[in-house]
């Protein structure tokens, strides 16, 4: 077979057709594009760009390009200007003392500033670290490798085709949305040649800001959340350090406050006073529609249902028979429940159609609670103490129920604010049918990490007498803890949420909390056909 010549580029013209609205895209979208292409993928506009020195900046379009552009710094005089662009790290030891998806960033500013009317053939890179400045000359060279990455990022964002990952590169590690990509993960779940390296999610410093006092009044000062009562400061939180904002009762936020969590887009959620679950608020969410296009896509088809709610159930069946095993206190071997969850599970996994998996799951759900009076401590059970009638709900009438019930909505509340946070609908589910206000997703994803992270954060409190009959109130039938009792629940399940497995796809150790947003970025994933099927998770 002959060589063929290699085949032009072909460029992009914008608009991609007459009358298509197609937004200008970020110019630095064009950088990280030249880094990797999967890297300019939609959610990156989402990154906190805080580091710009906004005050001095200039925001230019255009047109013919399509793109849009913010400018660190201009300087120069009338004859000649040049952009000034500020990186935070140190000046790399490589030609040209720059790397190329810089370069391509300040050549395409210079291009911008080139069809405004000024005079600009070259632009400065200033690297803040090592207070070093770089120059870079807009050559044949690099004009040609900024238009040709403007025209492969605009098809890209054209096609809406997120492209494969790069498998085991170096610059993924250093990448800061290695946490969005999974890059490792979905080549090892689509080939298997690559063994993940553990850097899935980074490390989550942020953390929930619970507040229960139904006098509360929850205000903005300066960079910190300020909760008051009664004119009394009771706590106050760094907005940097907080992951979302959780509301039990009549407490209330100011309006600054509001605007500057939605700002960030950190949520808000809101629980009634007996810790129901009823809603959160957001910013404006995330923007990226494709997300929720597969989903909605996918949800319309029954086998693909079926299919993804037999993996679901399955991984729950077994996760209860490992809580069961790991937890047994009872005089009674464990050995045959244990087996009957074993064959629940089994039928699971072939389930016929969804209503016959509904069955089998509450076959099995009622095997497991069976059981879960011998995972109790004996010393806390009897008059006067702890009792398990079995499970029941709304509303609950015993106090291990009451945690029970708690715990959920707190796993409901989790789930909601993960999914709609990767850009998922949390009310299109695919086990779960959709019926107003449920968040069916949510359901669907929590199932498997009921026994994992709820009910195990349950036993930990009642066994290690962190939470006692003193901690519930007891009103015409129904049980309901005390504020005391839900700030050691709360507690508890935090701690949990802390907890590092092994994650026993990957490999590598997470905790529940990084664990629950790398689960539902590969539900995205799976959604959109990148990965063959959806991995979960079952500790031994």
């Amino acid at each position: 077979m002959t060589d063929l010549p290699p085949q032009p580029e072909l460029a992009l013209a914008y608009p991609l057709a007459a009358g298509a609205e197609v937004p200008l895209l970020p110019a630095r979208m064009v950088n990280e594009f030249v880094y990797c292409p999967r890297g300019a993928m939609p959610e990156a506009e989402d990154l906190d760009d805080a580091t710009r020195i906004h005050a001095r900046s200039v925001t230019l379009a255009s047109e013919p390009l399509g793109v849009i552009a913010k400018l660190d710094l201009v300087e120069g005089e009338t004859e000649q200007i040049w952009p000034v662009d500020t990186k935070r790290g140190r000046r790399p030891h490589v030609e040209r003392s720059a790397y190329l998806p810089e370069r391509v960033q300040v050549g395409l500013q210079i291009l911008l500033l080139r069809e405004h009317g000024y005079a600009c053939d070259e632009g400065i890179l200033y690297f803040a670290e090592s207070r070093e400045r770089v120059p870079v000359v807009l050559d044949e060279e690099l004009h040609a490798e900024v238009l040709k990455a403007v025209h492969g990022l605009r098809l890209m964002a054209a096609s809406g085709h997120i492209p494969p990952p790069l498998e085991d590169s170096p610059k993924c590690p250093r990448c800061s949305l290695v946490g969005i990509c999974l890059p490792d993960e979905v080549s090892w779940l689509r080939a298997g040649r690559i063994e993940p390296r553990p850097l899935a999610v980074a490390q989550a410093d942020a953390l929930p800001l619970v507040v229960q006092d139904h006098r509360a009044r929850i205000g903005k000062d300066g960079e910190t959340l300020e909760v008051t009562a009664d004119g009394q400061k009771l706590a106050t939180a760094r907005l940097a350090e907080v992951s979302q904002v959780v509301v039990y009762g009549n407490a209330y936020l100011t309006t600054p406050a509001l605007h500057e969590l939605m700002r960030r887009e950190i949520p808000v959620s809101w629980h009634s006073h007996g810790g129901w679950f009823m809603g959160h608020t957001v910013g404006l969410g995330h923007r990226n529609v494709e997300v929720r296009a597969h989903q909605w896509r996918q949800s319309f088809d029954p086998a693909f249902c079926l299919r993804l709610a037999r993996g679901l159930v399955a991984a729950k069946i077994r996760n209860a028979r490992t809580l069961l095993r790991r937890n047994w206190r009872g005089d009674a071997s464990p050995d045959a429940v244990l087996g009957a969850l074993d064959r629940d599970r089994q039928e699971a996994e072939t389930a016929r159609d969804l209503a016959a998996l509904l069955g089998i799951e509450g076959l099995a759900a009622r095997r497991y609670f069976e059981g879960f009076a011998a995972c109790i401590s004996p010393g806390t059970l009897g008059e006067g103490r702890f009792d398990w009638p079995g499970r029941n709900r709304r509303p609950p009438t015993d106090p291990v129920n009451a945690l029970l019930s708690f715990v959920y909505a707190m796993l409901t509340r989790f789930w909601t604010v993960q999914l709609s946070a990767v850009g998922l609908d949390a009310y299109r589910g695919f086990y779960h049918q959709p019926r107003y206000g449920r968040p069916a997703l949510a359901l669907d994803m929590m199932e498997p990490f009921r026994p994992l992270v709820a009910d195990s954060a349950v036993l930990l409190a009642i066994n290690n007498g962190e939470v006692g009959v003193g901690d519930v109130i007891t009103r015409a039938g129904s049980v309901a803890l005390t504020p005391r009792g839900r700030r050691a629940i709360i507690a508890t399940f935090e701690r949990r949420l802390d907890q590092e497995i092994t994650h026993p796809v990957f490999g590598y150790r997470i905790a529940y909390r990084r664990l629950f947003e790398v689960q539902a970025r590969l539900l995205g994933r799976f959604l959109a056909g990148e990965i063959p099927d959806m991995p979960h998770v079952t500790p031994r």
